[in-house]
């Protein structure tokens, strides 16, 4: 016995919630502040690091010129970050209720590609020169313990850094990029919407 079922029809027929424009603007509400305070306390925390830095070179006085080569190179990488994480700000910022979805959309496309800059050439030199400047820092320091234990030292400081680097860089990106990418897609599908 056959039956023909119209499947087009009934997937025509079903309702699917769509998101209202103000449920939509919460959204990007949120994310737009969550986002603001996670540039705010990077900010913060990487000063405070560097002048804690400063700090400690002023107070040891390091001998050798790879402690101090080290002490800078770690520096320069959180000022380098810094410099090119804040430049997100402003896209950021304008995104205000004033806008039409055009707009969120193309300044949603340009965090996307800002983001994604972030992500892979900023962040891998980020910590190129971070793990340099530790691993140099570190030698005057390891140089004067037994060998054990400097060997222990250069193994939990790098196997803390391979931990965030193969395990939580990767978690930390795909959800930053899985919530930009859910409210452009929610933009697209209203534009879609309102062209109809």
């Amino acid at each position: 016995m056959a039956t023909n079922i119209d499947f087009k029809g009934l997937w025509k027929q079903q309702t699917t919630h769509q998101p209202s424009m103000e449920e939509l603007l919460g959204r990007l509400k949120k994310f737009r502040n969550e986002n603001l305070y996670r540039l705010l306390g990077t900010n913060i925390m990487l000063i405070i690091t560097s002048l804690l830095i400063g700090l400690i070179w002023y107070y040891y006085q390091p001998q050798l010129l790879s402690t101090k080569i080290g002490i800078v190179l770690v520096v320069l990488s959180m000022i380098i970050f810094l410099t090119a994480y804040n430049q997100m700000f402003m896209i950021f910022y304008k995104l205000d209720y004033t806008q039409t979805n055009t707009e969120y959309l193309h300044s949603l496309y340009l965090l996307k590609s800002k983001q994604k800059l972030m992500q892979t050439t900023m962040l891998n030199l980020y910590f190129i020169m971070l793990s340099t400047g530790i691993g140099l820092y570190m030698y005057e320091y390891a140089s004067k313990m037994e060998i054990i234990y400097g060997i222990a030292a250069y193994g939990l400081t790098f196997l803390w850094i391979a931990i965030n680097w193969f395990y939580l860089r990767p978690i930390t990106i795909k959800k930053q990029q899985a919530k930009l990418n859910g409210l452009i897609n929610k933009f697209e599908e209203m534009n879609g919407q309102l062209k109809e």
